[in-house]
């Protein structure tokens, strides 16, 4: 049994850059990726703001090397994750106890979208291929058939907190000896059903979004893939390079709320940070950064705020919602933002809270609004939480020489 999972590997595709080494380069430079509707075909293109991969369905078969009839989902999978593995320099990785855990909300819908068009136009048209792809899972197993993964491979799902719940179950697999590597995170990618559905409850921001503003209006989306490769104690031994850090806690909690609603009291957020530092072995005076979910709405930036302040009172650390860069990614989203959270753990990075301008009044505190880095940061907890009330946190710790 492995007591410490690590992070070997990271790998993110995003509205802010293709590749790891962009996406730090716009998080360093406050350089956001949203912008207007480009490549989704919707009524509301010139309504609602959105952090689109800037790349489009052409592009991306040519960059993942998929072929015709593969959804935007499954090469922003792809993609990732691909970085992630490369990026551990497992020598041996066919040799070892492989799993890809992977999290998505809407599968093949992009392409199903595309099929009902022409069908419903005309019952004689529209692909077959566009559809036979559509479920969740279909997406992980296209995935890890070209990653060459074959041990063990599985979809998690649990709306805006499928990722962080993808890396813990990886974890654990680690943990319980059933597996030497993990490749865990998430992708999603927009859709037309995604867009109308958050419109309908009316939580989008027709603006770019502020999270954890006094006058927030609401979210932008956005889509992606975010993946950490996670290794056991035994191959991390055996690696030439550096690891990136510890996966060092994490819980997974639900308050039973509502469907879409998070608890005002942020029962919910309490439970899974509260969690993760217990069994991160850690007080809460010793985290240094939240990565805040931090969607930009009025009710799950309160809620996670009271959680925040209810937890980490009176000494509340740096924070900051990096959605304000990529949008929220759906399940995606706590992907990315280990990605983001583990090099935060490595390097000391703080990420600015783009746009922000007025202090929550209710808050005693303010996320930070510049990039920096701290020399003396130890601990970072990223948080993702979903409809249905699930909860989950991570702790990232840094290693120590």
């Amino acid at each position: 049994m492995s007591k410490t999972v690590f992070v070997a590997g990271v790998g993110v595709i995003s509205g802010i850059g293709s590749n790891t080494a962009e996406c730090l380069n716009a998080l360093e430079n406050s350089r956001a990726g949203i912008d207007k509707i480009k490549y989704l075909q919707t009524i509301h293109q010139d309504t609602f703001p959105v952090a689109e991969v800037k790349l489009s369905n052409d592009e991306l078969a040519q960059l993942s090397g998929f072929g015709p009839g593969i959804s935007r989902t499954a090469m922003l999978s792809l993609i990732a994750a691909r970085e992630a593995k490369n990026d551990a320099g497992i020598e041996n990785f066919g040799s070892l106890r492989t799993g890809f855990i992977s999290a998505n909300t809407v599968g093949g819908m992009d392409k199903t979208e595309e099929f009902f068009v022409q069908f419903m136009a005309n019952p004689a048209k529209g692909k077959l291929r566009n559809v036979v792809n559509h479920e969740c899972g279909k997406v992980t197993q296209l995935v890890a058939d070209e990653l060459g993964i074959k041990n063990y491979v599985s979809t998690i799902s649990t709306a805006c907190s499928s990722s962080a719940n993808a890396i813990m179950y990886g974890a654990r697999l680690i943990k319980n000896n059933i597996l030497d590597v993990v490749i865990a995170g998430g992708t999603d990618a927009l859709t037309r059903f995604t867009l109308n559905g958050f419109n309908t409850l009316m939580i989008l921001d027709n603006q770019y979004c502020q999270p954890f503003d006094a006058n927030r209006r609401g979210l932008n989306l956005g889509e992606g893939a975010g993946y950490i490769t996670l290794v056991s104690e035994r191959i991390a031994a055996t690696l030439p390079k550096q690891l990136y850090c510890m996966l060092s806690g994490y819980c997974n909690a639900n308050d039973a709320y509502h469907q879409t609603a998070s608890s005002p009291d942020g029962t919910g957020s309490f439970m899974a940070m509260e969690g993760a530092l217990k069994m991160a072995g850690l007080k809460p005076q010793d985290i240094g950064y939240i990565n805040l979910h931090g969607t930009g709405t009025q009710n799950n930036d309160n809620s996670e705020g009271t959680a925040i302040k209810r937890l980490f009172n009176p000494h509340f650390p740096k924070m900051s919602s990096t959605k304000s860069f990529t949008g929220h990614t759906l399940g995606a989203s706590a992907g990315i933002e280990a990605v983001f959270s583990a090099l935060s753990a490595q390097q000391g990075f703080i990420y600015p809270n783009l746009r922000f301008e007025t202090q929550i009044a209710e808050h005693p505190f303010a996320p930070e609004t510049s990039f920096t880095q701290q020399a003396d940061l130890n601990h970072v907890l990223s948080n993702s939480f979903g409809f249905g009330g699930n909860c989950s946190s991570l702790i990232f710790s840094k290693l120590q020489a």
